[in-house]
């Protein structure tokens, strides 16, 4: 279903290129399969192709497969990140260095069936902006994972932003002036897909079936998605403060109750140990309430002196056929390499 009225939408040709983005975290097992399915996939195209793999610090064979593949074709590009800066951090470095008219983001585990790519080009032509897939099965998930991922997207929309689209990860194509105006947001803490909503532009979805893991194992841990849910929380809404606030006022309503319910036991002689109950409960709830409040606040300063920094988003340590940068965050540090070089470390 369309999120914006078609009436308005502008038809464009088919692109003249179009960048493929994978990041790459310690895939040395998919690498293979990888590089067979996008080389099928991009003779496929009606168009010229480039292939941008972002290798994010990755401690396996990864680089060395990749820099083999792009020193046999021009037309795959490898930026190598000089440690591991997560994977949204890689993304964006990704995006910074598309070349294309459309640019799709993608998994490396192949998840993401890359012949759902020629439906977002149907999209594009007719004039949407951003095409996002949505997953209808997601094969291999745990009961928890599929269950804590409906209630994330529910809770986001409904508490913190109503039009981000459900059941969507980072599989979606951009067009080059939705691409434009994503640059412009360099923040650190960064949940793209609430950035990417957060935009505008002529979106919809698409659906689509998502395949198993081709190899290896995933990387994203329940601590990563933990992290992540808690960055597009903190990113995009003041809820955690309401919540603090909230808090303590149903604190400081129970501090009363307790007030009332001394003074009723002292003038109808119920029998307690005198000041024992009120002491323990005011003190244990007041002082819990304010630790997380006070922590809640820290993590929103934490992130405001990190965002002071501005320091860099990624720096890059090589690349492999990559001869400048589109545009971007201009303190991010790169140095050329010749291929041969990246291909023999």
């Amino acid at each position: 279903m369309a999120d914006y009225p078609t009436n308005l939408l502008q038809e464009r040709p088919y692109p003249l290129r179009i960048s493929l983005v994978f990041p790459l975290y310690n895939e040395e097992a998919s690498a293979p399969y990888l590089c067979s399915a996008v080389k099928q996939f991009m003779s496929e195209l009606s168009c010229d192709t480039e292939v941008i793999l972002v290798n994010d610090g990755s401690t396996d064979a990864t680089l060395r497969i990749i820099s083999q593949w792009a020193a046999s074709d021009a037309r795959v590009k490898v930026l190598t990140l000089s440690r591991s800066f997560g994977h949204q951090a890689a993304l964006t470095a990704g995006l910074d260095y598309a070349t294309g008219d459309a640019i799709v983001t993608l998994d490396a585990d192949l998840q993401h069936p890359l012949h759902v790519i020629h439906t977002m080009i149907e999209r594009y032509c007719e004039g949407y902006d951003v095409i996002y897939g949505q997953r209808q099965v997601s094969p291999g998930e745990t009961w928890f994972k599929r269950s804590t991922s409906w209630l994330f997207y529910r809770f986001m929309r409904t508490f913190v932003y109503r039009t981000l689209p459900v059941d969507s990860g980072d599989f979606r194509m951009l067009s080059r002036s939705c691409l434009e105006g994503l640059r412009e947001m360099r923040e650190t803490h960064r949940f793209l897909r609430g950035m990417v909503a957060w935009v505008g532009f002529p979106q919809i979805g698409v659906r689509y079936e998502q395949m198993e893991r081709v190899a290896g194992s995933s990387k994203y841990t329940t601590r990563k998605m933990i992290r992540l849910a808690w960055t597009a929380a903190t990113s995009f809404s003041a809820l955690p403060l309401k919540i603090s606030t909230t808090l303590g006022i149903l604190v400081t309503l129970g501090g009363l109750a307790e007030g009332c319910h001394a003074l009723l036991a002292v003038f109808l002689h119920w029998y307690v140990v005198p000041g024992w109950t009120s002491l323990i409960v005011l003190v244990s709830v007041i002082g819990g309430s304010t630790l997380v409040s006070i922590g809640v606040l820290g993590e929103y300063v934490g992130k405001v002196y990190e965002q002071s920094k501005s320091r860099p988003l990624y720096l890059v340590s090589r690349t492999v056929n990559v001869h400048s940068r589109v545009s971007g965050n201009e303190n991010s540090n790169v140095r050329q390499q010749t291929i041969s070089d990246a291909v023999s470390r």
